[in-house]
């Protein structure tokens, strides 16, 4: 893992960066619902396939992998992984395990379920620990289904890799869908790369097709 600083000046986003970072401090989210029924035909469990495929796409675009280094200023990680929560029916509390991304969706999924084995019954806010610097935030709420989610971070305004919130899974006819709620630094990201992020991310959904058997 590399963390390369931003040119400077000669950053294409420096203006935008200075004016939502430093004058006007933004934040904001878009939710949408993903059609996730290729996911299910093709029998791949929906928590961590989410976790691949969103890592996935973090990965292609430069604008989901950047964060403020040690000096305070911005740079790009080379890869990003994610960081996701997992809930404790027994005192109803949650906690963060990261696992390695890897673009193999198998190997990735060894990892994963490696990484719940040995850290899924343990409790605190961290259950595997030294956290890498160059992680993001996925959580799941499946128990509730919504139209719209918002993060309200005291200081959020110096963090800048994007936040996942998954929600309830529902059936409408044949189909699957799963509200996402995604939240950014505007600083970093505009309303296009955003929505390209989203565009994409179904577009990797909907390519799950191939993977289904043909009766």
């Amino acid at each position: 893992m590399t963390f390369t600083p931003v040119p400077g000046q000669n950053w294409k986003r420096q203006e935008y960066f200075d004016h939502y970072f430093y004058q006007v401090p933004c934040t904001y989210s878009m939710t949408v619902e993903l059609d996730v029924t290729a996911v299910r035909k093709a029998q791949r469990r929906l928590y961590p396939a989410m976790l691949h495929l969103l890592a996935m796409v973090v990965n292609r675009h430069e604008e989901f992998r950047m964060a403020i280094g040690p000096d305070g200023k911005p740079g790009v990680y080379s890869e990003m992984h994610p960081c996701y929560t997992i809930f404790h029916p027994e005192d109803e509390t949650f906690s963060n395990i990261w696992t390695l991304y890897d673009p193999d969706w198998q190997v990735f999924l060894k990892r994963y379920e490696e990484d719940k084995r040995l850290y899924g019954e343990n409790r605190g806010m961290t259950a595997k620990e030294n956290v890498p610097e160059n992680t993001f935030p996925v959580s799941m709420i499946p128990w509730a289904s919504f139209t719209a989610f918002n993060l309200n971070l005291q200081k959020g305004y110096d963090y800048l890799p994007p936040i996942f919130t998954m929600g309830k899974l529902s059936q409408r006819g044949d189909r699957w869908l799963l509200p996402l709620a995604a939240q950014v630094h505007h600083s970093v990201c505009d309303g296009f790369h955003l929505s390209r992020f989203l565009s994409e991310l179904q577009q990797e959904l909907d390519r799950m097709e191939s993977l289904i058997p043909r009766q």
